[in-house]
């Protein structure tokens, strides 16, 4: 049983269960898992089988990784910003000793679009694990579970005025607006996909029912050039969708018909989420990766005038990734 003390009346509520009465999301504290939730899979890149454990947490701890296999050095690993060493099909974070723990992006949009703001996150190996090449197994696991409210106010990242970075033909900005919305638009030669383009507005567990299942991909042409390189070890049909052409090789096709467009954006979400806090913005990527999200934020970073920390009130808080999910949302994600 914990006690919530509510800065908008004089009376204490007492709740037994997180997520059980959506009432509570008037009151938008800091949270953690109520008890620790474990993963096992293998690393897309490395192909080594890995386990997560993400554990329970006090407010403000934010999230960091601790990589439980190396000794003699320190183990613990900040998902922030700028900790980000590597966006080469996957984003890496680093800490000072050179221990990093790589791609991070779908725990971290899992992290977020529950709205779980602390975690100590475990891992025996060097890379998160695939799982099935999306964010829902890590959503249905933490919603299961349930998360756990603190005694401490979320803070936001509010957007004050716009930022843009150019890399190459892929672009990303960031401008003011009252909550997180994400646009973001995509074009392949291979006919499956071709020009694709989503807007969403990620509050109130947008992400858990638009985004959350959707698969990373790529294409059956490079498979053989980027194993050559040492990439995608770990990677397979059943893990990704793979493209060829007019054709999807992967057994059962797409989860949807815009699946790679809402995939990027599932990435974009995890690289925003190492901001630190939510962002209230509008996110805007046309054929970015993570380093061009990884750069738009070194550029919010580096001007104070493009950004305000804000303390967050119920309307506020209403229009965060997250707000109003209950245990039961982790029954309604789609395989």
């Amino acid at each position: 049983m914990i006690v919530l003390r509510v800065p908008s009346c004089e009376c204490n509520i007492r709740v037994s269960d997180w997520g059980v009465r959506r009432c509570i999301q008037d009151i938008f504290l800091q949270t953690a898992v109520r008890s620790s939730v474990g993963f096992v899979g293998t690393g897309l890149h490395t192909g080594q089988a890995v386990c997560v454990t993400v554990q329970p947490a006090s407010a403000d701890h934010g999230i960091w990784f601790r990589r439980t296999d190396v000794n003699g050095v320190n183990p613990l690993v900040p998902a922030r910003w700028n900790r980000v060493t590597n966006t080469e099909l996957n984003t890496r974070v680093t800490n000072d000793d050179g221990i990093s723990v790589s791609t991070v992006e779908h725990i971290m949009a899992a992290f977020a679009g529950c709205g779980l703001h602390n975690a100590l996150v475990e891992i025996d190996g060097p890379e998160v694990p695939l799982l099935d090449g999306s964010s829902a197994p890590f959503v249905a696991g933490i919603l299961s579970g349930g998360l756990e409210l603190l005694d401490a106010p979320v803070s936001a990242i509010r957007v004050l005025r716009p930022v843009e970075v150019t890399h190459g033909d892929a672009s990303a900005a960031l401008m003011p607006s009252d909550d997180l919305k994400i646009e973001f638009e995509i074009d392949f030669a291979d006919a499956v996909i071709g020009r694709q383009e989503k807007s969403l507005n990620m509050a109130n567990g947008a992400f858990v029912y638009e985004l959350c299942n959707s698969r990373t991909f790529c294409r059956k042409a490079d498979i053989d050039e980027m194993r050559a390189r040492g990439l995608i070890l770990g990677g397979s049909v059943t893990s990704a969708v793979v493209v060829d052409g007019d054709n999807v090789v992967t057994p059962g096709g797409m989860r949807h018909a815009d699946e790679p467009v809402r995939h990027k954006m599932l990435d974009a979400f995890g690289d925003l989420a190492l901001a630190g806090a939510p962002i209230l913005g509008r996110y805007v990527g046309r054929r970015a990766g993570h380093a061009t999200t990884n750069q738009l934020l070194r550029r919010l970073f580096a001007d104070p005038e493009a950004f305000e920390i804000v303390e967050c009130d119920s309307r506020t808080a209403s229009r965060l990734p997250g707000a109003g999910l209950v245990r039961e949302d982790a029954l309604g994600i789609a395989a």
